[in-house]
């Protein structure tokens, strides 16, 4: 069983691009005979984490993929590590502000994601998607998420997961603007690629990846 989650709307958006592609790469995944559930988490601190274990708990997966909105990215993140740290710019979509608090007073100051981040990222490249690795989620509510279902999995060997960022959709752009999109079909056959080579990979390649800063 593959679980896939993405978010709701927040901040001034009216589309969170993130369940969008999450539910068409439902779709793609199942038509190959996979097994997948996809999941709408609130964009609220606390919250997606309750709501993420809850399904968790209820789903029994084997592979969990959590996808967030990076408006002003334009590749498909692949995430490398989530940090112990809310401190949000923004409220969540239930007001709260958090400045500098742990996600999980006392738990470790990062987990690395357990997804083969490097063999992603060159099947993405194959399939002509664009992607990266990214060496930071943030410290809003996707790293909040990031951070819990690793914190989650850290007890939980047998089962893999991470978390993907991904740009807008081009419909949410102006052209004038330059800010990057990519097209829905695009992110949901990067996301089906994600999951097909965690499916299949068991040690990471080891690529260059890195970042000067």
């Amino acid at each position: 069983m593959i679980l896939l989650t993405g978010f709701e709307p927040f901040g001034q958006d009216d589309v969170n691009p993130s369940w969008h592609a999450v539910r068409r790469a439902q779709d793609i995944l199942r038509a190959e005979g996979l097994v997948v559930e996809a999941r709408e988490l609130p964009c609220v601190f606390g919250d997606s984490a309750t709501t993420l274990s809850e399904a968790m708990a209820t789903i029994n997966p084997e592979l969990v993929v959590c996808v967030g909105l990076a408006g002003g990215r334009a590749r498909i993140s692949l995430e490398r590590v989530a940090i112990n740290c809310d401190d949000a710019r923004i409220p969540d979509n239930k007001g709260q502000k958090p400045v500098d608090e742990e996600v999980v007073p006392g738990g470790p100051a990062a987990y690395f994601s357990t997804l083969p981040i490097k063999a992603a990222l060159r099947d993405l490249q194959i399939a002509g998607i664009k992607g990266e690795v990214s060496q930071s989620a943030g410290t809003y509510v996707c790293n909040h998420l990031f951070y819990a279902l690793m914190h989650l999995l850290a007890s939980t060997p047998t089962v893999r997961g991470g978390f993907v960022h991904i740009p807008y959709l081009p419909e949410q752009v102006s052209p004038e603007s330059g800010t990057p999109s990519m097209p829905l079909e695009s992110m949901a056959e990067g996301l089906a690629v994600v999951v097909r080579t965690a499916l299949r990979t068991q040690v990471d390649a080891a690529l260059s990846a890195g970042a000067i800063h």
